[in-house]
């Protein structure tokens, strides 16, 4: 196994070539190890995925934490952690949430503007760059270097103000994040008109944009890094949904063609 030093450069590596790389979204081990078993070289947790998982709509900082744990045991490949707000409003006890995603075994994770209340659901544009500022210090202070992602989340909550998602963007870079992520960006247009606003890495999430876009045309609109959020996730959902609902309205159970194969299976897991 690599060490997590090696882990960190390698995702730096990743990060720091030309082109798109993509950074798909398990949400437990097994399918983790999937993934890792076709060859992707990243995992990034999704809280969304991890939610739904549970039977929940929100998940707590705790067992974000615990499923970043499970994931960055379960191969071998660097791990991103998405942890949301990193738990907490204040700036110092949100970076906390660093130290704690790298202790997990992760060696990047992101922070976001997003409040989880949805009365105010943007964090002030002050506090947000402190939040950011603290997270980068507590990346800093780590042992290897940590990939610590910006998010700015306007569009996800109906703030449809490129201009105010931009100078976000462009703030928590002036105050150090390694990459920059806004999810709800949606036509190339909009992705290139973001992505040339900034110079550091920029990671697009798919759940929210075009999905007849290409890896090809994202890279050539400068995208670093593709992620798909809680999609994957979603997807197995409605294949679940989908032979539930074979089975009770049709009384029948043609889905079981549609199987995993048992052989590949069985290989990704060991």
């Amino acid at each position: 196994m690599r060490t997590q030093m090696q882990k960190a450069e390698a995702f730096r590596a990743l990060h720091a070539r030309p082109g798109a790389f993509i950074i798909p979204n398990p949400w437990e081990a097994g399918t983790a190890k999937l993934l890792a078993a076709m060859g992707f070289e990243a995992l990034a947790t999704t809280s969304l995925g991890l939610a739904n998982m549970l039977g929940s709509s929100t998940v707590s900082l705790d067992a974000i934490i615990d499923n970043c744990r499970v994931i960055s045991e379960a191969t071998d490949l660097p791990v991103n952690a998405d942890l949301e707000n990193c738990g907490a409003d204040d700036p110092k006890t949100a970076a906390k949430a660093i130290a704690r995603a790298a202790e997990a075994g992760a060696v990047g994770g992101s922070i976001e503007d997003s409040t989880g209340d949805r009365d105010k659901p943007i964090y002030e544009f002050s506090l947000a760059v402190e939040r950011v500022q603290a997270a980068v210090e507590a990346a800093r202070a780590l042992p290897f270097p940590f990939t610590l992602t910006a998010r700015a989340e306007n569009l996800l909550w109906g703030r449809n103000d490129l201009d105010d998602t931009i100078k976000r963007l462009q703030a928590f870079e002036a105050v150090g994040a390694d990459v920059l992520y806004s999810p709800g960006v949606h036509d190339i247009d909009t992705i290139r008109t973001v992505v040339s606003s900034v110079t550091k890495p920029f990671n697009l999430v798919m759940g929210f944009a075009d999905p007849t876009l290409t890896v090809d045309q994202i890279a050539a609109a400068g995208v670093k890094r593709i992620s798909v959020g809680g999609a994957m996730a979603r997807h197995a959902l409605a294949a679940f949904l989908r032979s539930a609902h074979e089975m009770k309205d049709q009384g029948a159970f043609t889905f079981v063609r549609d199987m995993a194969p048992v052989k590949e299976v069985r290989a990704a897991f060991g």
